[in-house]
């Protein structure tokens, strides 16, 4: 008896439905009660010193390997490792990083900069 078998979409448009995912619950997944500001498991991942961000930025590098190998140039890459250091530095310090995770996204800006790349190669 064989077991069924996962398919995995990698093509463009299948990359960006899992990682636009990815990014909205890494993101903005939990709205805040009695605001209409969102955070997501990122947000909460920085409230448990070293190892919650340690799980945040492995999210975020997995979208940035995605963009590495869909082609993204050197100067995206650049732009997105930035915004994985910043998230990640920031996002080390108690209280602020969680203020920080829920106004900079670092998920969905790299998510956005691959979705305007991918749509200008694939014209």
């Amino acid at each position: 008896m064989t077991s069924p078998s996962i398919t995995i979409d990698l093509t463009p448009q299948g990359t960006m439905e899992r990682l636009q995912w990815l990014a909205w619950f890494s993101d903005s997944a939990i709205r805040i009660p009695g605001t209409s500001r969102r955070m997501g498991a990122d947000g909460l991942l920085s409230l448990v010193p070293g190892v919650g961000t340690l799980a945040g930025t492995g999210i975020s590098l997995y979208i940035f390997g995605e963009a590495l190998r869909h082609g993204a140039p050197k100067r995206l890459l650049t732009r997105m490792g930035l915004n994985i250091a910043a998230d990640t530095a920031v996002g080390a310090i108690p209280v602020a990083g969680v203020l920080f995770d829920m106004a900079f996204k670092a998920n969905q800006r790299n998510l956005n900069l691959l979705r305007q790349h991918l749509s200008e190669t694939h014209r």
